[in-house]
Order: C-alpha cells, then structure tokens, then sequence
C-alpha cells in the first residue's frame, strides 16, 4: 500500500437550514477550492467518491458535472452521518492501492429545519432493531429517535458513573469557545455552561437543547495523491494519512443491551484500536482531534472509547481541562458539530479540513501549538465509524 497525501482541502461556510445555496452549487464550490488549494487541475483526478444522505442517487454527478465531464467514475456514498468519513476512505484506499494517483472526496448536504427526518418510503429502515431495543431501555418514545438514541447513551453513563448533567454543559461551552474562532461555524457565538444548563429542557435531567447539534446545510472536498504523483507534480506532501479504519456494528451492539454499545462505543474502539496499532502510535500520542459530537453525550463517550482517557474517567478529563487548549489533547478545535453544524454528508470531510490545515500549522487562531498527530473519528449510525490519522510529513 503506497503513502497517501492530503494535497488539497476545500471547505464553505456552514450554514441554517433555508439559508444555504442548493447542495450542487455548495458542492461544486468546495470542490473548485479544494482543486485549488491542490494546485491540480480537475483532469488529474481519476475518480470521485461523493458522500450525502439526503438527496437523488446521482447527486454526485450534478454537482461535479460543473467542473467538466471527463468520464471519471463518480461514485454516490451513504453511510448515514460517516458519509464524508467514508467517501474519503474509498478515496484514499483507491490511491492507496495503485487503483488511482489522484482521487476527490466530495461531501455536501441541504438539510431541513428541525429533527432529523430518517423516513420516507423506501421500505423497511435500517433502524427498526435500535429502535426497538432503544424503546425497551429508556423508553421515552416522544423523543425524536437520534436523540433517544443518545440522550439515552449519556444517561447510561451517567447512572454507571455517577456523572452529573453539567458535565455536558461544559463540553458545549467548550464546543462555543472554539467556534468564536472558526470563520465557517455556523454558530460563532460563545455561550456559558450556566446558559447550557438553563436552555430548553429536551429531556429532563438529561439533555437540554444545546447539548445537540443543529440541522446545517455545508460541503466540503479533499484531494488525496499518491506520494510518487505529488512529487512528479510539485504538489505538497506535508499532510499523509497515515492510518485509517472502517469499522461496522458487531452483536454486542445489540445483545449488550447496553445503550453506550448501541450507538457505536465498540465501534469506535475497535477502529481506533487497529488504527493505533497500524501507525504505531497510541492515544498519548495524539495532539488534536476532530470527533463526532453530534450530541455533547457523544463526544464524552468517544474520549473513552478513543482511549484518550480511562473508561469511567471522562468526567476528571472534562473537569481538568484536559480536552482543550493548554491540556492534554484539543478536541474539536473547530467548534465540532456542536457549534460548526452537522451537515450529514459534509461533516467527515469538514474534519479532514480541519484538521489538514492543524497540521499545516495554517489554522490560525485555532492552531494547536506543535500538532504532529491528528485523529479523525466520524459515526453514522445503523452503523458504520471510520477513525483516520493524518501525521505531518
């Protein structure tokens, strides 16, 4: 398997759902910026994986098609809200394995206000066994489904731990503090743990509203090469992607009945895990993360099942600090969904961007001082979880 460069990243601002352009313009905008930011024209990209969850099954070939119609595979990836995360690990995978020199990750998504509407008349869903188990565990059926799913998560951890609800409120006022310095955050306004705890109360004692991430409409893009075509083109090679996993759901998911498992806690360790040992480096090794906090539940969650602190030690991890500047590793630098948004299909691909530009030292006022080791962690439920390493080359 050949070294995968990050050559080129491009990113739009994240915007409310009714305020964006439609998902093709978006698309093709961050596309042309990653293009760009690669110094490649769009001829040497052999392939395209483009990721979203709502939308026609082509979507993909309408929004590259403005680029020029080169004959290039484009290939339409859903994988729920790892769509991004996934269209990128295709693409690495085909430069990896000699299948292309170049390739495009494209991820974009027009949401609509509100809950998230996982409907529709295509047949059975995917989720009819986590919603049954859901049911069962934590009942609250009024609540829409994602949030049941992890509202219900936290408050299984909190009642094996004894974590307090605050604790949740200190991730999303963390999650604000570092999107006042992201100019593509949808919400840039910087708000307390006291207004956190005192918002809309979604779940009483175990959720208000600004623990959960709005609905956002956004796209990002980025170009892998192989090592071999960035030096014959003089395109840079400072970022490599030096490990990355796909991993889907295992039985404990459901026989666990356990709600932490059922929203992909052993998938993010095990992908975490094998990536660890691919690059050879552990937990205390990594300086930045971006990872999937859709819910601020979530993002506690995934410190333990990143190994980034002990199980059980998530609340000390938040109470010291140690999940932001001036501690032991930043976590989402950009504001994380909590903040930046959550446009399903753009959201693992806005990560590799973030990211991209950490390691680049090029993040500005976000820039995490000397970060060599940056860890990528993006889930869709039903369930697939991919966790990438870039290191700086």
């Amino acid at each position: 398997m050949r070294k995968v460069c990050v050559a080129g990243v491009g990113m739009i601002p994240f915007k409310k759902p009714g305020a964006s352009e439609s998902y093709h313009t978006m698309g093709l905008q961050a596309t042309r910026l990653a293009i760009e930011d690669a110094a490649v024209a769009y001829q040497d990209i052999a392939q395209a994986y483009v990721g979203y969850v709502h939308g026609h099954s082509t979507c993909g070939q309408r929004a590259l098609y403005g680029l020029g119609m080169t004959g290039i595979p484009i290939l339409n990836v859903n994988n729920n809200c790892s769509s991004g995360s996934t269209a990128l690990f295709l693409a690495r995978q085909a430069v990896a394995s000699g299948v292309a020199e170049c390739a495009l990750a494209l991820g974009f998504e027009e949401m609509k206000p509100g809950a998230l509407d996982v409907g529709g008349d295509d047949g059975p869903t995917p989720f009819d066994k986590f919603n049954e188990l859901a049911l069962e565990l934590v009942g609250m059926p009024e609540v829409p489904m994602a949030l049941r799913y992890f509202a219900g998560a936290g408050l299984t951890y909190m009642q094996k731990y004894g974590t307090p609800l605050n604790t949740f409120a200190k991730i999303r006022a963390k999650a604000s503090r570092h999107a006042v310095n992201n100019p593509f955050a949808v919400f840039r306004k910087e708000v307390s743990e006291q207004e956190v705890m005192q918002d809309k109360v979604i779940w009483p004692g175990v959720m208000t509203r600004l623990m959960a991430c709005p609905p956002t409409c956004g796209a990002a893009a980025a170009i892998v090469v192989s090592e071999e075509f960035a030096k014959a083109k003089g395109l840079r090679t400072d970022v490599i992607i030096a490990a990355q996993e796909m991993v889907t759901d295992f039985p404990s998911t459901f026989e666990a009945r356990d709600m932490m498992k059922l929203v992909g806690f052993d998938m993010a360790r095990e992908a975490a895990s094998r990536v660890y040992e691919s690059a050879g480096v552990g937990p205390q090794d990594i300086d930045v993360v971006e990872l999937h906090d859709c819910f601020a539940q979530n993002e506690l969650l995934c410190y333990e099942s990143l190994g980034l602190c002990p199980e059980g030690g998530a609340q000390k991890f938040v109470d010291d600090g140690a999940n932001t500047y001036g501690g032991k590793v930043v976590t989402n630098p950009s504001g994380g969904l909590l903040s930046k948004g959550h446009p399903l299909g753009a959201t693992g691909l806005a990560q590799c961007y973030e990211l991209t530009h950490q390691l680049r030292g090029t993040a500005d006022r976000r820039q995490v001082d000397g970060a060599r080791n940056a860890l990528q962690h993006n889930l869709g439920m039903g369930g697939a979880c991919v966790v990438t390493l870039y290191q700086k080359g």
